[in-house]
């Protein structure tokens, strides 16, 4: 058992130096399968190391909350922006057509609803999303919740364990309780917990300090965009956390029910690939929702 009597906070994050890469592109990725390699670039753009995920896995959960209501009228336009798909297998095999050849990051994990307590899930097998061609399989973790905290770290461990024989990267998504600190302490703590159980992306909430969340992380982070933000806010929220070495961003609402939501995700995509600015994106945003 770890002595909690001395405990202390890390200090020395290294943020002056940049991860030796290895030979392949995403960070702490060298070691593993060509098929592993192979999904992960998928994922994430090589010439960029980025991705724009698009997570409409809400309905999961919360039904069909807005935005979401009709998957073929709200989604579909947005999938040709976006890197990669972020859903439920019922909704990717009766919504999205399978001619959009667009990796997929799965949701993999089931079992209770808004109208319970959360997190209380079961896995699924790798055999399916193998099936559906899933370029990556998603798993909440509720790190802090007395509850649920050891089940959710047991189903990521067990799910790696049956991931890694087919070369299937796991991202790990972190769950933010009602009773839980939203700080780089907290982040850092659960992102870590993830990468350490086998997670090869971990989905976290961007907060103040997240370059030390980044750097303490051996694998890649993208950032959940959590609620609805105005754009600019979005975009500033992509633009900081990027600058702070996150590899990507895995938005929902702040697209989808965005006033615009063809032109939100694109200027989304100039923050995080080309490197715009907030102002330059929310400006590419009202030039394209005159003409989308």
């Amino acid at each position: 058992m770890a002595d909690l009597d001395d405990l202390r906070d890390g200090s020395d994050f290294g943020l002056d130096k940049a991860v030796e890469l290895s030979g392949y592109f995403m960070k702490g990725s060298n070691n593993n399968s060509w098929g592993f390699k192979d999904r992960m670039s998928r994922i994430f753009r090589p010439d960029t190391g980025k991705s724009v995920m698009l997570a409409f896995d809400h309905g999961f959960i919360m039904g069909p909350t807005s935005g979401v209501e009709r998957i073929d009228l709200s989604i579909l336009p947005l999938a040709p922006y976006a890197d990669c798909l972020m859903a439920s297998r019922g909704v990717i095999k009766s919504c999205i057509p399978p001619t959009f050849n667009k990796p997929i990051c799965l949701r993999s994990d089931a079992g209770t609803s808004i109208l319970t307590e959360l997190n209380h899930n079961v896995t699924m097998d790798v055999q399916n999303a193998v099936a559906l061609n899933a370029s990556a399989m998603a798993v909440m973790l509720a790190i802090g919740d007395p509850s649920t905290e050891a089940k959710t770290v047991a189903n990521l461990y067990k799910l790696v364990d049956q991931a890694e024989k087919f070369g299937m990267p796991v991202m790990a998504v972190t769950a933010v309780g009602k009773d839980m600190a939203r700080d780089a302490r907290y982040f850092g703590l659960a992102s870590r917990i993830c990468a350490e159980n086998g997670a090869s992306i971990v989905k976290t909430y961007y907060t103040e300090g997240f370059e030390n969340v980044v750097a303490c992380c051996p694998v890649p982070i993208v950032i959940a965009g959590g609620k609805k933000l105005a754009e600019l806010e979005a975009l500033e929220l992509c633009y900081r956390a990027i600058q702070c070495g996150a590899a990507g961003v895995d938005m929902g609402r702040n697209v989808f029910q965005s006033e615009n939501p063809v032109a939100m995700i694109q200027a989304v995509g100039g923050v995080v690939h080309d490197g715009l600015s907030p102002e330059e994106g929310f400006e590419k945003f009202n030039d394209l929702k005159n003409t989308v």
